[in-house]
């Protein structure tokens, strides 16, 4: 019954919505160019009106030869605006006047019509670019799964033109149906977001370009351009729903919307605003749980996503609290719109930054109820997902304007001549004196004065974010003060750099963190590196770059990765370390489809991963907390041998007479302490919860945190203790190892994950004993079934093992105390630890 009464408001909302001709717009565009390719009249499109493109008033199409048409009176068209479309044999370009600067619509309308031109359009190889903008590249119908294509940009045009060149490739057509440039108002774009991971402010966004990928009107009908102020179209979100019945449609009258001050129609139509998507009952007894919706996105693109909220579900104040996630990140916690804007009905939204972190294209966007409420419900009302432009300043691939423009063939040949005479005679000029200044650059070289760049200094603010910086006019570079510390490794030239990466070619990119882009490098004796490039957006910087470098020069340990140099030149913030041929744990546990690895190695590599940290810990003169322990972070070698790596965030531990470091709180949702998280009070246990949380990951493959999943799996930490104390971990582990474990041994692991997991620090093991455990588990792994007893093989019970013909072992002297005497030695640490291990659970040992 309330899905039928549902259904009927919501087609009643379809029918009123369709009886709106048009809206009451509140911004009238200064430049508002409507373009119909290739016809002879205008076309009326949606309650506006289309211009042939012959009529050039404001606006010109220059092409380099001539430009044919095709149109039909064909009804069945997704729309009247496909009727008609001009073909360019070769480069052509549209420029339109523009009266007032600023951030405008580019729309661009495509159908492959069929007609008297000797080209098959669905062939036709398509590339589009503005100034600065590259909008399309090389596409084309032939693989593309659609019948029509509609792109709609938004760029920030800051001259008094305007140009869009289309671009025929592969020795194709190019072609357009129907164009629109229209101006936006510039406030609709902030300059600033939120970066979901790693989380803090993400700017200059006023400056990019951006693509509409999805944008949605939560539980309401479909928006055309009739219904927005700025033309936009609303999609109903119900086939991105991750599960149909997770949600229920809200709906009020548009009329009791309320802007606040600062937002209006613009933002969003109140049509938005007054239907939601809130929490369904999904058949299952326990109702918390998230409503999803997932998308297909190009993972090599930031994108910006845009939140609309609008209470219209609640009865009073404060009733309702949600949690926002975006990926496996939270992106707003406790969410209460009605203390928000002091009110219910009322329009809020949020902006944040966020890449395709779920897998090679999923992106979802989630909200849950908050567990500090009693009323479990959560709404959304709308979303807008839209694509980042790259550093080349493109929207589609890699290459910027440059790489993509032609290089010009339209001179004549008799001016080509004239120019390359008198080119010919001013180089046959130029030639000695080019030949005479390398002579005398040569002579110089050999002599030379000094060094133009100095080392990094290790305290204070750095010249790559100062802008009091002294500036080499020579060089390039920025001086500072110099430690003259000889201690940090090798400092690389920026060129050189640059040599390693070929100029740091995509092609060579292993992946991206919160510091940077990390690229596959060869240094020029052919030995292979990782070059981590800060980006200047990143909440990670000079800091974290001091940090990474003066814990990683004094630091030497088999598990830990390490600091070949690093580069301050030009503003860079560049790291080399050693390559991990391997790469990140995470990718051989999920996501990357890489073949999954057995048990034993499973162990190996988290018993290398928790020496390191036990070295961190214990082996430095005082203690190092790593602060940022995921599977992201554990590297493995050719050998598959576990390096901890990331040291960005790393904080030196307490002093003897202390027992935390108050600090803020830094660190991957899904693995942050809960008891440092809430008491911002740093200790070695921290990194010991997130290696509790590694451990559950490297049983189950599956992220820390899923926000797609039922909210009670959401956290893998509280998700895998519940099967835990039950006995039962088996049930929750990645299948390809279901029969192929010594019970006895996962019954180990499981224990010594339930103890890193305690819900405070005290009562969680230290890192030396988890790895005493983990080693334990392995030895069980590798012994005969005749000592794999779960039940005799329990923690509660090791000291009850009957081992007679074993010497006394003193566990008041660590094991692995032994391996770390000599301070660096980790082989006879790993040794000693084999060796008792091998003794204490194999007989034969001995």
């Amino acid at each position: 019954m309330v899905m039928k009464m549902g259904m009927i408001v919501y087609l009643l909302l379809v029918s009123v919505l369709s009886m709106c001709t048009t809206s009451h717009a509140t911004f009238t565009p200064v430049n508002n160019y409507l373009i119909s390719c290739g016809s002879s009249q205008n076309v009326t499109h949606q309650g506006r009106v289309f211009v042939p493109d012959s009529h050039e008033s404001s606006f010109s199409l220059k092409s380099q030869s001539d430009t044919t048409v095709i149109s039909t009176n064909n009804s069945t068209l997704p729309s009247p605006l496909y009727q008609s479309l001009r073909v360019f044999p070769s480069p052509a370009t549209y420029a339109f006047n523009i009266h007032q600067p600023g951030r405008h619509w580019i729309r661009l309308y495509f159908y492959p019509l069929q007609g008297s031109s000797a080209h098959d359009l669905t062939s036709a190889s398509i590339t589009v670019v503005t100034d600065q903008h590259v909008l399309l590249n090389n596409f084309t119908f032939k693989t593309f799964k659609g019948s029509f294509l509609f792109k709609e940009y938004s760029v920030n045009v800051t001259s008094d033109t305007l140009t869009l060149t289309f671009i025929p490739s592969n020795g194709s057509v190019a072609f357009v149906n129907a164009i629109e440039v229209v101006s936006v108002p510039d406030d609709l774009i902030a300059d600033l977001a939120l970066e979901v991971s790693p989380n803090g402010p993400y700017s200059g966004l006023s400056a990019l370009a951006f693509e509409t990928v999805y944008r949605l009107n939560m539980g309401g009908p479909l928006l055309t351009p009739q219904n927005d102020t700025l033309g936009r179209t609303w999609e109903n979100d119900a086939k991105y729903l991750h599960v149909n019945s997770s949600a229920v449609r809200a709906s009020v009258d548009p009329g009791t919307i309320r802007y606040p001050d600062g937002l209006t129609a613009e933002t969003a139509p109140n049509w938005v605003y007054a239907t939601a998507e809130s929490m369904g009952n999904a058949d299952v007894s326990n109702v918390n749980f998230n409503i999803t919706w997932v998308f297909s996105v190009n993972p090599s693109f930031l994108y910006l996503i845009r939140l609309h909220f609008c209470d219209i579900v609640s009865k009073a104040l404060n009733d309702l609290v949600f949690n926002v996630y975006i990926n496996s990140d939270i992106a707003i916690q406790g969410l209460d719109l009605s203390t928000l804007k002091g009110g219910l009905s009322i329009p809020y939204y949020k902006d944040f930054v966020s890449n395709a972190s779920l897998g090679p294209d999923a992106f979802s966007v989630s909200v849950g109820p908050d567990t500090n409420t009693d009323v479990t419900n959560a709404i959304l009302n709308g979303l807008e997902i839209l694509k980042i432009s790259n550093e080349a300043g493109s929207l589609d691939g890699l290459s910027s304007v440059k790489d993509v423009l032609p290089d010009s063939h339209s001179k004549k040949t008799k001016i080509g001549i004239i120019i390359g005479a008198i080119v010919g005679t001013v180089a046959a000029i130029a030639l000695s004196a080019i030949c005479y200044c390398c002579f005398i650059a040569r002579k110089s070289k050999a002599s030379p004065i000094g060094q133009a760049w100095l080392p990094l200094p290790l305290y204070g603010n750095s010249h790559t974010i100062t802008k009091g910086s002294t500036i080499s006019q020579k060089s390039g570079t920025a001086s500072c003060i110099s430690l003259a510390s000889t201690h940090l490794g090798r400092v690389f030239t920026f060129q050189e750099i640059m040599d390693s990466t070929n100029k740091f070619d995509e092609a060579l990119l292993l992946g991206v963190g919160g510091f940077g882009k990390v690229y596959k490098g060869t240094v020029e004796d052919g030995t292979k590196v990782a070059v981590k490039r800060g980006n200047p957006r990143s909440e990670q910087g000079i800091a974290e770059f001091h940090t990474e470098i003066e814990m990683l020069s004094k630091l030497r340990h088999r598990h830990l990765v390490s600091l070949i140099g690093y580069c301050d030149e030009r503003s860079e913030m560049i790291l080399v370390y050693e390559y991990m041929a391997n790469g990140p744990l995470r990718s051989h546990l999920y996501g990357a489809g890489l073949p999954p690895l057995p048990w034993k190695q499973r162990l190996e590599i988290c018993i290398g991963a928790a020496r390191g940290l036990h070295y961190l810990h214990t082996g430095a003169a005082q203690s190092i907390i790593h602060r940022d322990v995921k599977t992201t972070n554990i590297l493995l070698d050719e050998n598959f041998v576990a390096k901890v790596a990331d040291f960005g965030l790393s904080k030196t531990g307490p002093a003897l007479d202390q027992t935390h470091v108050s600090t803020a709180v830094k660190g991957s949702f899904g693995y942050l302490d809960p008891e440092y998280f809430r008491r911002q009070q740093l200790t070695e246990k921290s990194d010991v919860y997130s290696f509790g949380v590694v451990l559950m990951e490297v049983l189950c493959t599956r992220p820390a945190l899923n926000p797609v999943l039922p909210r009670e799996q959401v956290n893998i930490a509280e998700w895998a203790m519940t099967w835990q104390k039950k006995g039962m971990l088996e049930q929750i582990m990645d299948p390809f190892l279901v029969g192929k474990i010594n019970l006895a041994s996962l019954k180990k692991y499981g224990e010594t994950a339930e103890k890193c997991l305690a819900e405070h620090g005290v009562d969680r093991p230290t890192m030396g004993d988890v790895l005493w455990n983990l080693e334990y588990a392995l030895q069980l792994e590798e012994t005969s079934s005749a000592l794999a007893d779960p039940d005799e093989n329990s923690t509660n019970h090791i000291s009850g093992l009957p081992l007679p013909q074993l010497e006394p072992f003193d566990r008041s002297v660590s094991i692995i105390d032994v391996g770390v005497t000599s301070g660096t030695d980790d082989d006879v640490e790993e040794a000693a630890t084999s060796a008792v291990f091998s003794q204490l659970v194999n007989p034969r040992g001995r």
